[in-house]
């Protein structure tokens, strides 16, 4: 089995060699990829056994916390041609390129066979309570976006966006009303995590986080870029560990009753 997780990581990463050819950085861009794919081995492990289920905790994560909330953070505060000029083919091709990636991951996992069959089931909250979960979620990560966000940028990124509290500062009301979407998206990203992982309740919680904020910052960020040096992407990749992992852990708290079915079917064996 760790072999064959281990080749999960390391073909998993060289889908993400794509980018190489084109910008360059190859090992860095492999690295990311083994991280990323790494990320998602709990998925692999004790996810759906299906190639369309692991699809479909794969995708949502990389579509909507990879690119859709970076994309549109960057939209905001970066006023660079390289971001401004064509948003909406940056979009795409980006979606685009996650899209393989997520299907190479979810193809990986049943080739290599990683799924452990298991007669536990994960329990659910109501449709209505999981609604009210993600609204708060939604909150929770504005919160963790204010306070460590500020940290963050009185004490080491001001120099580089000298102008963001300005911009802020124009959007009014609605800059809060996109970081609540932006928490609202993420949430919802991880629900189908969450609802399908064969984990306990905090095992799964520490999962979602640490996906959520792998593929948010770490992977992306891992990779020298022509916008940002060394030391800012080492201190964004931190900054959105105290965001993105905190509203992970939230969420998978949340989402998960507290009378985990996993943990029971456990008991019961053993007591068996």
């Amino acid at each position: 089995m760790r072999l064959r997780v281990a080749l999960y990581c390391l073909l998993g990463g060289v889908v993400l060699l794509g980018p190489a050819l084109e910008v360059g950085h190859l090992l860095w861009w492999y690295l990311a990829g083994v991280i990323l794919a790494a990320s998602f081995v709990p998925v692999a492990l004790f996810g759906p056994r299906t190639v369309r289920g692991q699809f479909g905790i794969i995708f949502p994560i990389l579509f909507i916390v990879t690119v859709l909330t970076t994309w549109s953070e960057a939209l905001v505060f970066v006023k660079l041609p390289l971001i401004q000029e064509h948003p909406m083919r940056n979009l795409f091709s980006e979606t685009a390129f996650y899209l393989v990636v997520a299907i190479v991951l979810a193809v990986l996992s049943r080739a290599l066979k990683l799924t452990e069959d298991s007669l536990s089931t994960v329990p659910r909250h109501s449709l209505a309570k999981t609604a009210a979960i993600l609204v708060i979620c939604a909150a929770a990560y504005m919160v963790y976006y204010l306070v460590f966000g500020a940290i963050a940028y009185q004490w080491f990124t001001k120099v580089y966006y000298p102008d963001a509290a300005a911009l802020a500062g124009r959007l009014g009301p609605w800059f809060w009303g996109i970081q609540f979407a932006r928490g609202l998206l993420m949430t919802l990203a991880v629900v189908p995590l969450v609802y399908r992982l064969r984990m306990g309740r905090l095992e799964t919680a520490i999962c979602t986080g640490m996906l959520v904020w792998v593929a948010g910052g770490l992977a992306p960020l891992i990779v020298p870029n022509a916008l940002m040096g060394t030391a800012q992407r080492f201190i964004h990749i931190v900054e959105i560990f105290t965001q993105n992992f905190a509203l992970g852990l939230t969420a998978g708290l949340l989402l998960r009753p507290k009378s985990d079915a996993t943990e029971d079917s456990r008991h019961l064996s053993t007591a068996a």
